[in-house]
């Protein structure tokens, strides 16, 4: 009996096997790879939702992220508010949906800086050497030893006591200025293993100018190795920027962001607890993501 039943079995899983084979190899070599890189695909999911939230916020909810109901205060989620809604009755799921756009273009804004400032400081102390590079490499050592998240608070501060308002761009500007150091570190022995190249020597040897040689051969060679950096200096500039927000030192009210959001609901976190959760899942979903893409591109970067 047991052998009737073995090959009955054996029967039914041969097409099965077959079918497998006769599968497309690219299927199969997709299948694999999906298998073996499924953390990247959530992550690049979850990244993705969260641009579109901040690219096209009105195809994800109909609500108003600023309209105050009265009488919807503090509702827990349900079917008609998947995450509830806050002491003035707005849907926090539209608030999360909206935020992104504040909390993405504050970190972009601050990374941007930070590539800027960072690759320029960089390319200057590894093209031309001598004094100037012992001079910005010590201020830059210098940045390092403070810890960046107080000299940005220090910054906004001060700008904050100078114009009398505090807003997602300056405290953007604040986290760039400060995350820049890391950059401009990195670049700096990017542009001194380039310029030993031969392709330098001989534009060098052609008679090109600096800025020419700077711009076409060097700084774009030694960019290629900094993009791995520029998805972790993402992730943590949306911590530092929703920081900042729950300080009182980003963004302002009514605007939504998730740091601010986190804020508006602390007063309720022992009775209200999703006022805090959501927002604070959104954070950290964003910078998982952003710190699994990285990880991906440095092991890429490194064959």
């Amino acid at each position: 009996m047991s052998i009737i039943v073995a090959e009955q079995t054996a029967a039914g899983q041969e097409p099965r096997e077959k079918a497998t084979d006769a599968a497309p190899p690219s299927l199969r070599k997709a299948a694999r790879w999906l298998r073996s890189h499924w953390v990247l695909v959530i992550s690049v999911a979850v990244f993705t939702l969260a641009l579109l939230w901040a690219l096209i916020p009105g195809a994800f909810t109909h609500y108003d992220p600023i309209a105050i109901d009265n009488g919807l205060k503090l509702r827990p989620p349900s079917a008609e508010h998947w995450f509830g809604t806050d002491l003035l009755g707005r849907d926090l799921y539209a608030r999360i949906v909206y935020g992104a756009r504040a909390s993405l273009l504050g970190a972009s804004i601050a990374v941007g800086v930070a590539v800027v400032i960072g690759s320029v400081l960089g390319a200057i102390a590894g093209w031309f050497g001598g004094f100037g590079d012992t001079v910005l490499m010590r201020l830059i050592d210098v940045l390092l030893s403070i810890p960046g998240f107080l000299l940005a608070i220090a910054i906004v501060v001060l700008y904050t006591a100078r114009t009398g308002h505090a807003g997602l761009v300056p405290a953007a500007i604040a986290v760039g200025l400060t995350t820049s150091a890391t950059f401009a570190r990195l670049i700096r022995s990017e542009v001194l293993r380039v310029r030993a190249s031969n392709y330098v020597e001989a534009a060098i040897t052609s008679g090109a100018t600096t800025f020419a040689i700077l711009r076409r051969h060097v700084i774009p060679n030694s960019l290629a190795t900094t993009v791995s950096l520029i998805a972790v200096q993402l992730g943590i500039a949306i911590i530092w920027i929703a920081s900042l927000s729950f300080l009182g030192l980003g963004a302002q009210p009514p605007e939504p962001e998730w740091g601010l959001l986190v804020a508006d609901g602390r007063k309720y976190i022992a009775t209200r607890g999703w006022l805090t959760l959501f927002p604070a899942l959104a954070i950290i979903a964003a910078v998982l993501a952003t710190n699994n893409i990285s990880r991906h591109l440095s092991k890429r970067s490194a064959r």
